[in-house]
């Protein structure tokens, strides 16, 4: 049975991301359902507190962020790879641009009347206000984009992508690299869940091709947990010695001392622990929870806050 655990829900764009990802790579994997507003208890019996979706789950190890959870598959398995042979850097940043300014505009395009009624139509009453408390908290006070302007600046992004892709199939070169399923997520999220308002993809034919390429990397679930099935993997399992890699000390913050983590912007939820690890590209915090037991939670050092707790 597969030891990836995918912590998610069917309409999330950020799991899609990740669910294209395994697709590509061919990884098997298995799936546990959550629910997409709080409470999350189950979530947070993993995490300590942070609940944006999804969470990768190897045994006692937690991997938070589609950023991280990338690197993590790739590591996985190498090939094929999520980094293309030449012009990493930019597909890193491209990558970051789309998880975060793409992902915003969008998202505001997408949550119009329009796509709110279609995304909640059937939804029992209550759940669209529900929804919509959630992220309001999740978002905290940062400044959110108004219709117009969201999509003003998303046909323009659009236009950008289709300029990339006009001499080559995908957006930095000739195969998928990161940045094609960060850009993707946010736009399957149109053509799909708001499909009442995919006609805003129309003017670029070149992105609606690729998306068509992108759509083909899929990878069934190999089976489906249940959350408790997941706690119970985590509560039975000793999560993996931390690498030995240079403590990277940007906070002046000691390994061992008591932390908490929590993303910069959107999902300001706290998770706290021992620091274990710090390096370049990512913390580890080691947590003990009465049902998961002795866990790891990992998080990419950019775009999240450390603070001794």
């Amino acid at each position: 049975m597969a030891d990836l655990v995918l912590h998610h829900y069917k309409t999330s764009p950020f799991a899609q991301k990740i669910r294209s990802v395994l697709g590509f790579k061919q990884l098997p994997w298995q799936s546990v359902n959550i629910p997409p507003i709080a409470p999350k208890p189950d979530v947070e019996a993993l995490t300590g507190g942070y609940r944006k979706t999804p969470i990768l789950q190897i045994g006692a190890d937690i991997y938070c962020d589609t950023a991280l959870i990338c690197d993590v598959l790739e590591h996985r398995q190498p090939a094929p790879s999520l980094s293309p042979p030449t012009h990493k850097g930019l597909a890193r940043v491209l990558a970051q641009w789309a998880d975060t300014t793409l992902f915003s505009t969008a998202m505001a395009y997408n949550f119009q009347p329009k796509g709110r009624e279609q995304m909640f139509g059937t939804t029992p009453p209550g759940f669209a206000q529900a929804f919509a408390d959630d992220r309001a908290k999740m978002v905290g006070s940062a400044p959110r984009l108004r219709v117009g302007d969201a999509t003003t600046a998303y046909r323009s992004y659009l236009r950008r992508l289709a300029t990339m892709l006009e001499d080559q199939p995908y957006l930095v070169g000739n195969v998928p690299c990161m940045a094609d399923f960060a850009a993707y997520a946010p736009l399957w999220f149109t053509r799909v869940n708001v499909s009442s308002l995919a006609g805003i993809l129309d003017a670029t034919p070149s992105v609606l091709a690729w998306m068509d390429r992108m759509a083909g990397f899929q990878q069934p679930e190999a089976g489906r947990l249940s959350s408790a099935d997941a706690i119970a993997i985590a509560a039975r399992s000793t999560p993996l010695p931390v690498a030995d890699e240079v403590f990277q000390d940007d906070h002046g913050i000691p390994l061992g001392s008591r932390v908490s983590v929590h993303a910069e912007s959107f999902g300001l939820e706290t998770s706290e622990g021992e620091l274990v690890a710090a390096t370049r590209m990512h913390l580890t915090l080691r947590r003990v929870d009465a049902r998961a037991g002795t866990v790891h939670v990992h998080f990419p050092r950019i775009g999240y806050v450390l603070k001794a707790a």
